[in-house]
């Protein structure tokens, strides 16, 4: 999180909007949310999209599931190192500016993966989309954090609300939607899809997002103010990290062992930093941020252990076809959006939190009880508890985390709430390729119920234990 950017105080040049949209109705309407909101889910759909296609893309250049595998990892790393990365450049120059810049990458990627004439061209074009996709986020929270503030509306919960219902919808839509996709017409598809929805959220933009004031950044000291040499320590650690946890199966001690080294080293950096990436010492100084961290990788990790480690044993273990797993999971996405926009509207925060450990902890009991010849309306009616849980924690954590940070540092935190999401995702992987081994079973399942209950335990007692946690976001006006 930065304690400061080199760019001076930013003032409206003539003819430039101060956001305040004087009689043009609600600051937080539909003009303005919609392609922050757009943009902000193209990062989790392409991340699901991916998997529908990588069989014909492995029949095409003649891969195998682990090359083509790598494009997946190859997002989630780049998604993990440029979201607090792109919240950084948005304090240097501008969230609006590092957003359109983000999409327009994208849409490069996009065309570059659609007409790809060899596989490495796909792992660049997803190298793009990771990036591109990353701006979103971390810059949406900055111009809705300059907004609320400019126009003192207090925490805007519903618009939260919205950015938590995005991300589980799309999450979730992924994979029947890249399934409709390829199915139609192709693994390229997967990627070109990305092109119209890139220009369609560039047009919103420039329409409905006001224009930023102009930003003077000395040239000469550009290294010192995005802090280069704290990215590249980052990125550096982070990878080390999620590639670690990506291989649990056979643990590589060293990598981990190189990673904490890079990590003191980033923190000693990062201390006397004139500009730094993350303010260390603001963290040291505000442990609940942390602590905010770490719920949402719990609550990442246990969201999806059970969607993925479920889906994988309802196919491989009680046979139902991907068409039923889709209908099985689809009460979680309804539940989940339901619960978020409950929560959001009331400005609940802390009773969500603890309710996710709670919900965890019973999803885990009843995946106890199931075997491959359980009825389905037990497996629906565990989906059900599992989408209580994803609904509870989704606008709770992000709000809190609205709570806690500054708005000169909110496009950061928000970048590195996504990256510890991504560390949960990926350490999943792991869990349940060590509970599963070769194949899908009853047993592998329960060992999976027993994690999901552990992470339950874990985020209940942290949620209740926290006395900094509010019970409710302060009170909304003007939205």
């Amino acid at each position: 999180m930065t304690a400061a950017t080199a760019a001076r105080p930013e003032t409206p040049a003539p003819g430039e909007d101060s956001g305040r949209e004087p009689g043009r109705g609600k600051p937080f309407g539909w003009r303005f949310i919609s392609p922050l909101l757009l943009g902000s889910s193209l990062n989790p759909i392409n991340s699901s999209m991916i998997a529908t296609g990588l069989v014909g893309i492995g029949v095409d250049f003649h891969k195998g599931p682990g090359t083509t595998a790598t494009l997946i990892s190859v997002l989630y790393l780049c998604s993990a190192v440029m979201q607090p990365t792109m919240g950084k450049l948005a304090t240097v120059f501008g969230a609006r500016r590092v957003f359109l810049v983000g999409v327009s990458i994208l849409l490069l990627g996009g065309v570059l993966g659609a007409a790809a004439p060899a596989f490495g061209f796909l792992v660049v074009s997803r190298a793009l989309i990771g990036v591109g996709t990353s701006a979103a986020y971390p810059t949406a929270m900055a111009l809705v954090r300059k907004r609320a503030d400019e126009l003192g509306t207090g925490v805007p919960s519903r618009v939260l609300g919205n950015f938590s219902i995005a991300s589980q919808v799309t999450i979730v839509v992924g994979l029947p939607l890249g399934g409709v996709l390829a199915g139609a017409f192709g693994w390229r598809a997967l990627f070109l899809v990305n092109v119209p929805l890139a220009l369609l959220t560039l047009v919103c933009t420039l329409i409905g997002v006001p224009r930023e004031g102009r930003r003077q950044v000395e040239h000469r000291s550009l290294a010192t103010t995005v802090d280069v040499v704290g990215i590249a320590l980052f990125a550096a650690t982070i990878v080390g990290v999620l590639v670690f946890l990506s291989g649990l199966g056979q643990p590589r001690w060293w990598l981990l062992a190189t990673a904490l080294v890079l990590a003191g080293v980033l923190i000693g950096w990062e201390r006397r930093a004139s500009k730094p990436l993350i303010d260390v010492r603001m963290l040291a100084r505000n442990p609940r941020v942390l602590r905010t961290y770490i719920r949402q990788t719990l609550a990442s990790l246990g969201t999806y252990t059970a969607l993925y480690g479920l889906s994988q044993w309802m196919e491989g273990a009680a046979h139902y076809s991907a068409s039923q797993v889709g209908l099985i999971l689809l009460p979680l996405s309804g539940v989940s959006v339901v619960l978020a926009r409950m929560v959001s509207t009331k400005g609940w925060v802390k009773v969500p939190l603890v309710l996710t450990g709670v919900c965890l902890v019973l999803t885990g009991v009843v995946m106890l009880t199931i075997t491959h010849s359980s009825p389905v309306l037990l497996l629906i009616g565990m989906s059900l508890l599992f989408g209580f849980a994803n609904g509870f924690s989704g606008y709770a954590n992000q709000a809190t985390l609205y709570l806690q940070s500054s708005a000169k540092d909110i496009a950061v935190a928000s970048g590195l709430y996504r990256t510890f999401t991504y560390f949960g995702a990926i350490f999943s992987s792991s869990l349940i390729a060590i509970a599963f081994g070769s194949s899908a079973t009853d047993h592998g399942l329960h060992s999976v119920a027993y994690v999901i209950s552990g992470i339950g335990v874990l985020t209940g007692l942290m949620a209740l234990l926290d006395r900094t946690i509010p019970r409710r976001a302060e009170q909304k006006r003007g939205e």
